[in-house]
């Protein structure tokens, strides 16, 4: 096993051992998983999970949530499952390739799917040198087969949450919508006045309303970074300190 750290997620509720190099979580499965709109009794399916951070915190903010998880790589699912264990809660990692889902979860229809997939487009970018974080990062399958992978999965009337890059937005959008209805698309900006940089897109199977474009949900407060402090919004920060929801209404719950 490859070199750890631990660090806290949800303000101390959750502790994640998580590689030293390759992938490493930080905000973006926090602020997916609290777009979920789960409730207690629930499925939910966390497509590529890496080391648990999007399903355990979907976990701890929706007691009664059954998350089950799909990761590819070996070493990361470990992690996954004994990062559930050592933080007492539900989630089943299943080990396996979304392109030739593993019948465990092929047979199933989940109340919700989230996915925080591969960003990068490797037409466009460089491949990073570790390994394990290439395959976290880097777009090798397809982000069509993502999107039609995960609509496949849905319960009927069930989300969809993507999170991802503002750039990738045309082709997520345009992927979604021929899988999914009632779409809505909430921008993610750094500060007010700033391009939206990542944003949070959801569908519903077999969904039939109009597409909803929200006004962006504000990461950070003031105009400048100041130094090395956190200066997130106060939504932002009961978000991601307290395990509120993020609704794309604009409210933390």
């Amino acid at each position: 096993m490859a070199e750890t750290t631990q660090n806290a997620f949800l303000g101390g509720r959750l502790t994640i051992t998580q590689p030293v190099q390759g992938y490493r979580a930080g905000v973006d499965p926090v602020l997916l998983a609290a777009s979920v709109p789960a409730r207690e009794g629930e499925t939910a399916l966390d497509l590529g999970c890496g080391v648990g951070v999007a399903g355990l915190c979907l976990a701890a903010r929706v007691p009664g949530v059954a998350v089950t998880g799909l990761e590819l790589q070996p070493d990361y699912a470990a992690l996954a499952r004994a990062n559930a264990t050592a933080n007492g809660l539900p989630f089943e990692v299943i080990e396996g390739d979304l392109a030739t889902m593993p019948e465990a979860i092929k047979s199933r229809r989940f109340d919700h799917v989230l996915v925080n997939p591969p960003y990068f487009d490797r037409k466009a970018s460089r491949p990073a040198q570790h390994k394990g974080r290439e395959t976290a990062m880097g777009e090798a399958t397809p982000l069509a087969l993502w999107v039609e992978m995960a609509a496949r999965r849905a319960a009927p009337g069930g989300s969809v949450t993507f999170i991802h890059r503002a750039e990738r937005l045309p082709d997520l959008l345009g992927h979604m919508a021929a899988h999914l209805g009632s779409l809505e698309l909430l921008p993610l900006a750094p500060r007010r006045g700033r391009e939206a940089r990542l944003c949070l897109l959801r569908g519903r199977k077999e969904g039939r309303a109009n597409f909803r474009l929200h006004a962006p949900w504000i990461l950070h407060a003031g105009d400048e970074h100041p130094g090395d402090r956190e200066n997130y919004t106060d939504a932002t920060a009961c978000v991601l300190r307290s395990g509120a929801s993020l609704g794309f209404d604009g409210l933390a719950r």
